[in-house]
C-alpha cells in the first residue's frame, strides 16, 4: 500500500481499481436485496415485476461480462508492462536456500547474502533460481512475486523510485523456517551504490588491530572457514553464506535477529536454538576467542 517502484505502483493502482469495482458491486447487490425484501408485491405472487427480465439479463449477464472483461484487459496489460525488462545495466543472481538468499553480482565479482543493494532509478535484472525446494521472491513495495524453481532460471526486473530499505519475503512455503526467510532490498543513490560496490570488490583488508587480527585467525583455524568464505583470506567455504561484509548487513540468520554483537555471539554458539533446522552447527569457543571473532566479523563492512 506504499509503493516505492514503478512495478509496485502499477500493481497498487490496479488493486485500488479492483477494490473500487468490488465495493460498488457489493453495494449495488446489497441495495437490490434490500429492495427485494421491503418492496411489496401485488396480490398475485405469480406475477413478475416488469423489470425482472432486464435485471436477469442486464444485471446478471451483461454487467458482469463487461466488468470482468474490462478488468481482464487491464490485468493483461499490466502483466505485459511488468514483463518489460527496461534499460537494464546491472544483473544480479538471487539463489534460494533453506532458509536464506544468496546474492551474487556476477559481472562485478561480488557475493553477499540476504541484503540486495540496487541503485535508485535504474532497472536491475534479477535472475532467480534455487538449489533446494521452491521459493518465491517477493518485495511488496517494489515488485510482484516471482517463483524460484530448481533447475530453472526465472528473470525479473526490479526498480526503486526512492532510496530506502524494503523488506522482502519468501512467498512460497519452503519448510519449518519459511517465516524466517527474510531479505532486504537496499536502494541507494547511484553514487552511494557505486561506493558500496567498490568496497565489496576490494574486500576487507588484513586487520592491524590485535583483537581483530586474533578474530581473523580464529575464523580461519576453526570450523568457520570450512563453510564460509571471506574475501582476501584463506576461508573459501561454499556451504554457508559469504561473510565478506557480514558486519554491514541488517540482520543475522536471514532476518531472524538484528545484526548486533550479542545476537551474532548467540548465533555462533548455538544457532539451532534461534532458528531450528538451519545448517549452522553449534560452535564451542573459548570466551576470548569468541569475543575476538565477534569483533572481527562486525568489522567486515
Amino acid at each position: 500500500m506504499n509503493p516505492a517502484g514503478p512495478a509496485a505502483n502499477r500493481i497498487n493502482t490496479l488493486w485500488w481499481l479492483m477494490f473500487g469495482v468490488a465495493t460498488f458491486v457489493c453495494l449495488l447487490i446489497g441495495a437490490l436485496v434490500a429492495i427485494a425484501i421491503f418492496r411489496r408485491r401485488g396480490p398475485d405472487l405469480r406475477e413478475s415485476p416488469p423489470w425482472a427480465k432486464g435485471m436477469v439479463y442486464g444485471g446478471g449477464v451483461a454487467f458482469p461480462l463487461v466488468v470482468l472483461a474490462a478488468l481482464a484487459v487491464l490485468v493483461l496489460h499490466d502483466i505485459g508492462a511488468l514483463s518489460d525488462p527496461g534499460n537494464q545495466r546491472l544483473t544480479v543472481d538471487a539463489i534460494g536456500h533453506q532458509w536464506r538468499l544468496q546474492i551474487r553480482y556476477p559481472q562485478q565479482g561480488v557475493a553477499t547474502a540476504n541484503d540486495l543493494h540496487i541503485p535508485v532509478g535504474q532497472p536491475v535484472e534479477v535472475r532467480l533460481t534455487t538449489i533446494d525446494v521452491l521459493h518465491s521472491f517477493w518485495v511488496p513495495q517494489i515488485t510482484a512475486k516471482t517463483d524460484m524453481i530448481a533447475g530453472q532460471v526465472n528473470h525479473m526486473t526490479i526498480e526503486a523510485s526512492r532510496a530506502g530499505v524494503y523488506r522482502g519475503q519468501c512467498a512460497e512455503f519452503c519448510g519449518v523456517q519459511h517465516a524466517n526467510m527474510i531479505f532486504y532490498v537496499i536502494a541507494d543513490p547511484p553514487g552511494a551504490f557505486q561506493q558500496w560496490l567498490s568496497r565489496q570488490q576490494q574486500g576487507p583488508s588484513t586487520p592491524t588491530d590485535p583483537t581483530l587480527l586474533r578474530g581473523q585467525q580464529v575464523f580461519e583455524s576453526a570450523a568457520c572457514a570450512a563453510c564460509h568464505a571471506i574475501k582476501n583470506t584463506s576461508a573459501n567455504g561454499r556451504v554457508g553464506p559469504d561473510l565478506s561484509n557480514i558486519g554491514g548487513r541488517l540482520s543475522i540468520g536471514a532476518g531472524t535477529l538484528p545484526n548486533t554483537p550479542g545476537a551474532l555471539g548467540g548465533w555462533i554458539i548455538n544457532a539451532q536454538t534461534l532458528k531450528p533446522g538451519n545448517r549452522m552447527p553449534p560452535m564451542q569457543l573459548p570466551a576470548d576467542d569468541l569475543q575476538a571473532l565477534i569483533a572481527y566479523l562486525e568489522s567486515l563492512k
